[in-house]
């Protein structure tokens, strides 16, 4: 899961709200939440802005 939601965030190109990425991979914003609280503590992610995702 971890892996998908990093290609939709490199393919976005931009900071993408949690909502879009759960749309873009069809599944469940509460499953996403725990995968996005994942990858945000190991790093692999940052928050820009509040609401929004992006790569480091």
């Amino acid at each position: 899961m971890e892996d998908k939601i990093i290609d939709v965030m490199k393919k976005a190109g931009k900071p993408v709200r949690p909502g879009d990425i759960a749309t873009a991979l069809g599944v469940d914003s509460k499953e996403l939440s725990k995968s996005l609280k994942k990858l945000k503590d190991s790093g692999a992610i940052h928050s820009p802005k509040r609401c929004f995702y992006a790569v480091s």
